[in-house]
């Protein structure tokens, strides 16, 4: 069974989404896609949260939205207790998120990147597990799990 990724965007990322979902579906992954269904102005929280509650509560491991700079999507994201969103911008960033930061949700500024950049990012998030050790006691503490609080 092939593992199951919830996509969603809003009217600036759209475009991207759709060429996502290709890639994604031609690499083996099988796409739930939570909208939007066209370019026309939407309010990217109304598909940021669904697809944060489904990683929250554990249906899915791992998640992707798009929007114009990748940022409202993830202060939607982040809001959802276990979601660890990360805008990424090049291969680079994508497998530190996954290694340091064991990020969860992958956002793609969609006005900034094209569906090439988008492809190795991919292929880069989902291809990197997190490194653990030190890191471990890192990420607990955004749920603020052995804090001092």
């Amino acid at each position: 069974m092939s593992e199951i990724i919830p996509i969603a965007s809003d009217h600036a990322g759209f475009e991207l989404k759709e060429r996502v979902q290709s890639w994604l579906k031609e690499h083996g992954y099988e796409v739930k896609d939570l909208g939007t269904d066209s370019p026309a102005s939407t309010d990217y929280a109304d598909y940021a949260h669904p697809l944060a509650e489904m990683v929250s509560r554990g249906e899915v491991k791992r998640g992707v939205l798009l929007c114009g700079t990748g940022l409202g999507m993830a202060y939607a994201a982040n809001r959802h207790p276990h979601v660890r969103a990360a805008v990424v911008w090049s291969p680079e960033i994508a497998e530190l998120s996954r290694k340091h930061n064991d990020a969860n949700v992958l956002v793609l500024p969609a006005r900034f990147m094209s569906p090439e950049d988008a492809a190795r990012i991919l292929d880069v998030w989902l291809g990197t597990d997190f490194d653990g050790g030190r890191h471990t006691r890192r990420v607990g503490k955004i749920e603020r799990e052995g804090s001092s609080e």
